[in-house]
């Protein structure tokens, strides 16, 4: 059987997709003791011993000014402003997108608009966003935003223009406005596009909100991440990037599962 016609089990899946893991691993360690062997003070690639050792203190004890656990206050602050920043530009894109993909005038109007937006480099507006908002979460929250917002937008509107146009003249034949249009044809269907819009935006989202809190933030993952990097501990940085991976993974399982659950015709359900 030709590979492209080959079906994976469920069962395998999880195996195949673990194999290159479970590999990166084993270089890894096979590195790092090698390292070590040659060096023991060697800092670039810890043990994973020394990974534990550096983060228990992050873990368990509560620091000195804040008396937060370090780890957990890093996270939370993290996925604040990370939740905070997808839910408005979630929210933006559905609103704005069904917007410029039903109505054409406005399409036409506005749509250069938000294309001269999204082609700007966000990072090269985080001077703006700091002198316009200040160095308070406002700004951090603004360039995640900033950054992914308008592909969102560019995404959903570009979907709604492209239903087919059967859709639309059947629903004013039977006397639909535009509104309900909006409602009631190109809503259902925007909604696993949109979906779909947030998992491709979580990377890049992640990557604006690293970069606003190496800045400027004194709580956070990507703060703890640029603050430990001056004394090259690795046995810090490799943790916490592990994590915000982790994270990362799990969000976007979620909303698969999601989206499957509450659009399984939008996924070939049956089949």
């Amino acid at each position: 059987m030709r590979w492209v016609n080959r079906q994976i089990r469920p069962g395998n899946r999880v195996l195949l997709g673990a194999a290159p893991v479970v590999i990166l691993i084993i270089f890894y360690l096979f590195m790092a003791a090698s390292r070590h062997a040659a060096n023991p003070s060697d800092k670039i690639l810890p043990l994973p011993g020394g990974m534990v050792e550096a983060m228990s203190g992050l873990l368990s004890e509560p620091d000195a000014l804040s008396g937060q656990i370090v780890f957990w206050a890093d996270t939370l602050a993290s996925l604040q402003r990370l939740g905070l920043g997808l839910a408005i530009s979630t929210v933006s894109a559905l609103l704005v997108g069904l917007v410029l993909g039903v109505l054409p005038p406005v399409r036409v109007t506005f749509g250069p608009l938000v294309t001269g937006i999204a082609v700007i480099p966000p990072i090269a507006l985080l001077p703006i966003l700091f002198i316009a908002f200040g160095l308070g979460e406002t700004a951090k929250v603004a360039l995640i935003v900033v950054g992914i917002a308008p592909f969102m937008i560019r995404d959903i509107a570009a979907h709604v223009a492209s239903l087919p146009r059967e859709q639309i003249i059947k629903a004013q034949t039977l006397g639909a406005s535009s509104w309900q249009l909006m409602q009631r044809v190109a809503l259902p269907q925007a909604m696993p596009r949109l979906i779909q819009a947030v998992r491709l935006s979580l990377g890049p989202a992640w990557v604006f909100l690293i970069s606003a809190e190496a800045i400027a933030s004194d709580v956070g993952l990507g703060y703890r991440i640029f603050l430990v990097r001056r004394y090259l501990s690795m046995d810090i940085i490799l943790p916490y990037v592990a994590w915000i991976a982790l994270l990362a993974i799990v969000m976007d399982v979620a909303l698969v599962k999601l989206s499957h659950r509450l659009y399984p015709w939008a996924h070939g359900a049956g089949h």
